[in-house]
């Protein structure tokens, strides 16, 4: 089959390799119908998070099921499917409270979770090719209804709109609520999208980038250039100087000034200074153990030195952590079928599986309406 491989960083080619195959008896081969790249995918890409040459990438997939284990019983050939990107057995402890994103039997190296073609996240290739392996069929597929209705919305099952909406519930985003997100990337402009969908008041989101706020006025949210305003201020003086109920991090340890040098704890400072007294911050941008390429010593190893003391004397709650999608992704198709959501508004390109590696180079520079590329192989 053909495949996006991950070759070195800033580099990679569509090559063809070997066919997925049933290795176990839960397993499934789903034909990949839309699979994303993803702005995680610009880590191991840019080299901030090792990865094997050779891994096929894609976390962010969808397809139709080409093949099942002697074991599969729930998920037949030809269902119309959602891959989230967790990778969950759906028995251990973590699975049976619902943290299918910390799963203690999927990860061989014992590391709690795992996902698809990313690092530290088993050796599971991803979908950005022709097919994709499934472990624990029956556990990890979403049915969705047959034929190619709402393909663009049901593309961001897998991962973005279910971690957008994850971030509005880890700051317990509710009817009449203020809510501040920072960073407009697909997973905050989703986050703002789904404090929309849970009654928010009035969402704020922060970024520089014109082409992406420009997105977040169209779903009703007050955009914040800090590349032009200081965004504290902004967000105080338009709250009274109360602050925001609620504060959603969709930026993470490679967050940049206006100027473009690196403060990872900047985002965090931010929503500490915006979040009222009492309120909640929800932390959806990935923080990482070690980053050798970080902007000090601290954050080398993964310590980030932000203004807890504040946090603690105001009574902020921070909650983070990877989206457990199954959580999620089933009420999320359903308001999706019923009209009530239709995230695609995000996507800007739907391109080919070989355009994949000039997509990747675009959309990490973050060229102009590059928000969200579907491939389809």
């Amino acid at each position: 089959m053909r495949a996006v491989v991950f070759k070195r960083p800033r580099k990679v080619s569509v090559e063809k390799v070997d066919d997925p195959r049933i290795e176990a008896p839960l397993d499934a081969i789903v034909r990949i119908t839309t699979t994303n790249i993803c702005g995680s995918d610009l880590h191991p890409y840019e080299g901030r998070a090792v990865l094997k040459p050779g891994m096929v990438l894609g976390h962010e997939n969808m397809g139709v099921v080409e093949e099942v284990g002697p074991g599969v019983e729930r998920i037949k050939v030809g269902d119309r499917v959602s891959v989230p990107f967790n990778i969950a057995c759906g028995t251990c402890r973590n699975c049976d409270d619902g943290f299918t994103s910390a799963c203690l039997r999927a990860n061989p190296s014992g590391r709690p979770g795992a996902g698809y073609g990313y690092p530290m996240m088993g050796d599971y290739w991803g979908g950005q090719a022709e097919f994709l392996r499934v472990p624990w069929a029956d556990t990890n597929l979403l049915r969705l209804p047959e034929g190619k209705d709402h393909e663009r919305d049901f593309a961001l099952l897998s991962d973005v709109f279910p971690t957008g909406f994850h971030g509005a519930e880890l700051a317990q985003v509710g009817a009449g609520s203020t809510v501040a997100v920072f960073g407009a990337g697909a997973v905050g402009l989703l986050a703002a999208h789904s404090s929309i969908l849970r009654g928010a008041a009035r969402v704020f989101v922060v970024d520089k980038e014109p082409d992406r706020l420009a997105l977040a006025t169209q779903i009703g949210a007050t955009a914040i250039n800090f590349a032009e305003t200081d965004p504290s201020e902004a967000i105080m003086d338009a709250t009274g100087g109360f602050g925001v109920d609620c504060g959603i991090e969709a930026v993470g340890y490679q967050a940049h000034d206006a100027a473009g040098k690196e403060h990872p704890a900047m985002v965090l400072d931010r929503l500490v200074d915006v979040v009222r007294a009492t309120g909640r911050i929800g932390v959806l941008g990935v923080y990482v153990e070690q980053d050798p390429g970080a902007a000090n010593k601290q954050a080398k190893q993964g310590r980030v030195a932000f203004d807890y003391g504040t946090a603690f004397m105001k009574g902020i709650s921070i909650a983070g952590g990877q989206c457990p999608v199954k959580k999620y992704n089933r009420y999320l198709r359903d308001l999706i079928m019923a009209g009530r959501a239709t995230p695609s508004w995000l996507v800007s390109h739907e391109l080919s599986l070989d355009e994949a590696p000039t997509a990747y180079k675009k959309f990490d520079a973050r060229a102009d309406g590059y928000t969200k590329v579907l491939l389809h192989p």
